[in-house]
């Protein structure tokens, strides 16, 4: 749940398509990624993963 005055950290495309290319074709694992990304939650990663197949659609149009 958010609190007041809290502020939100927004990724831009280009660090999501990173993070997903590290993890399939590099092999990193979610806490390299988030460290070398300077990304707070792992879990932020994952789910990003799970919408990988409409990143394609988007992505490659």
């Amino acid at each position: 749940m958010a609190i007041k005055g809290q502020k939100f950290k927004y990724y831009t495309e280009s660090s999501k398509e990173e993070a997903i290319r590290l993890h399939l074709e590099e092999g990193w694992s979610y806490r390299q990624i988030t460290e070398y990304l300077g990304i707070h939650d792992q879990g932020r990663v994952k789910l990003w993963m799970r919408q990988y197949p409409e990143w394609i659609c988007i992505i490659r149009g």
